[in-house]
């Protein structure tokens, strides 16, 4: 089986590596600090030969060059983590598969968030890393993107094995619930997950990974194409209420 380690880091961060015992391959998704990932593999007893990034933000590969480093591994990517200074080892896009010892991971353009950010889907395993494109109940920041460009890459993740577990990036689900509610009033299932997020919080829990089927019910960002909210948010298309959903979050 494939192993998943997750533990926090810098401030709300989660810090991924995942290892292959077959081959004794180990992955580091994504590097916001590259002094934790190597303490972490070290007590695993799991050396890191790969390094799997998702965007160029300095909380997702800022600890690249420390980690290579200290342990010659193959850094993936899509190329605008150039932008940090150095060039991934292998630049990838949407449609190429990445490997760890047998097991494959498909590369799914999720732009939006950046314009180059993208997830690793690992069918075999029922996992995807998405970065900071979606969060459980909500969605990245559209810094570089366009609503038109968010809601097709939201698009591509919604269509994944409902039964998939997103392993995203932050601890900000609390917050994200706050705003669920209030853009989503009427969804009995959300009531019902943000009292579950409550809790784990109050015992200091992680709410992440999160399974894909509870976010489609759930999570108003993959829900813009709901006749529901787009009547209460968009008045239009999909891409309309997606758009309105983002810019009323960044301001809540």
């Amino acid at each position: 089986m494939l192993e998943i380690h997750q533990f926090p880091c810098l401030s709300d961060n989660y810090g991924y590596l995942i290892h292959d015992p077959a081959s004794g391959e180990t992955a580091c998704i994504d590097t916001p600090d590259g002094a934790e990932y190597l303490r972490q593999a070290a007590a695993k007893g799991w050396h890191i030969t790969q390094i799997w990034n998702t965007h160029w933000h300095p909380d997702h590969a800022g600890g690249n060059a420390v980690i290579k480093a200290a342990t010659g591994c193959l850094v993936v990517g899509p190329a605008e983590v150039e932008k940090l200074g150095t060039a991934p080892d292998r630049v990838i896009g949407h449609g190429d598969v990445v490997m760890l010892g047998d097991w494959d991971a498909a590369v799914i353009d999720v732009g939006g968030h950046t314009l180059g950010h993208i997830a690793y889907h690992v069918p075999d395993a029922e996992v995807a890393f998405v970065g900071d494109s979606i969060f459980a109940l909500g969605c990245g920041r559209m810094f570089e993107g366009t609503a038109d460009q968010f809601w097709t890459s939201l698009s591509r993740i919604k269509v994944l094995p409902a039964a998939t577990l997103l392993y995203c990036a932050h601890e900000y689900t609390a917050s994200n619930a706050r705003f669920a509610l209030y853009a989503d009033p009427g969804n009995a299932a959300l009531a019902d997950y943000a009292a579950q997020i409550t809790s784990l919080r109050d015992q200091g829990r992680p709410t992440v990974p999160t399974p894909l089927a509870r976010e489609l019910a759930t999570n108003p960002f993959l829900r813009a194409d709901d006749p529901a909210l787009a009547a209460r948010w968009g008045g239009g298309d999909a891409v309309a209420t997606f758009a309105a959903l983002r810019a009323a979050k960044d301001t809540f």
